[in-house]
Protein backbone atom coordinates (compact mmCIF):
# COMPACT_ATOMS: atom_id res chain seq x y z
CA UNK A 1 0.00 0.00 0.00
CA UNK A 2 1.30 3.31 -0.80
CA UNK A 3 0.83 6.00 2.12
CA UNK A 4 2.07 8.85 0.18
CA UNK A 5 4.28 10.19 -2.59
CA UNK A 6 6.58 13.23 -2.63
CA UNK A 7 8.58 15.29 -5.04
CA UNK A 8 12.29 15.92 -4.62
CA UNK A 9 13.70 18.15 -7.25
CA UNK A 10 13.34 15.99 -10.24
CA UNK A 11 12.74 13.11 -8.67
CA UNK A 12 9.16 11.03 -7.58
CA UNK A 13 9.73 9.32 -3.63
CA UNK A 14 7.23 6.85 -2.93
CA UNK A 15 6.61 5.54 0.20
CA UNK A 16 5.11 3.38 2.55
CA UNK A 17 2.58 4.22 5.30
CA UNK A 18 5.49 4.13 7.84
CA UNK A 19 7.72 6.70 5.69
CA UNK A 20 9.80 3.65 4.04
CA UNK A 21 10.98 4.13 0.72
CA UNK A 22 9.16 1.71 -1.42
CA UNK A 23 10.80 3.36 -4.96
CA UNK A 24 11.77 6.14 -6.99
CA UNK A 25 11.44 7.27 -10.44
CA UNK A 26 12.61 10.78 -12.35
CA UNK A 27 9.42 12.76 -13.55
CA UNK A 28 6.99 15.43 -12.37
CA UNK A 29 4.40 13.90 -9.70
CA UNK A 30 0.69 14.44 -11.33
CA UNK A 31 -1.25 12.51 -8.26
CA UNK A 32 -1.08 9.35 -6.52
CA UNK A 33 -3.97 6.65 -4.32
CA UNK A 34 -3.19 4.01 -2.02
CA UNK A 35 -2.45 1.48 -5.07
CA UNK A 36 -1.30 4.00 -8.29
CA UNK A 37 1.23 6.73 -8.73
CA UNK A 38 0.96 9.14 -12.02
CA UNK A 39 3.88 11.00 -12.91
CA UNK A 40 4.88 12.43 -15.87
CA UNK A 41 7.73 12.43 -18.43
CA UNK A 42 7.39 14.72 -21.11
CA UNK A 43 4.21 14.96 -22.42
CA UNK A 44 3.63 11.02 -21.40
CA UNK A 45 2.29 10.14 -17.73
CA UNK A 46 2.75 7.07 -16.55
CA UNK A 47 0.56 4.90 -14.14
CA UNK A 48 2.38 3.00 -11.85
CA UNK A 49 1.39 0.32 -9.40
CA UNK A 50 2.25 -0.12 -5.64
CA UNK A 51 6.08 -2.11 -6.95
CA UNK A 52 6.96 0.93 -9.63
CA UNK A 53 5.46 -1.33 -12.25
CA UNK A 54 4.02 0.75 -15.07
CA UNK A 55 0.29 -0.17 -15.65
CA UNK A 56 -0.59 2.03 -18.54
CA UNK A 57 0.38 5.59 -19.96
CA UNK A 58 -1.78 8.08 -21.30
Amino acid sequence: MIGYAEQVGATVYVRNANGGLMWTKAGTLVGYTSTTVAIKQGSVTYICGERGEIKFTR
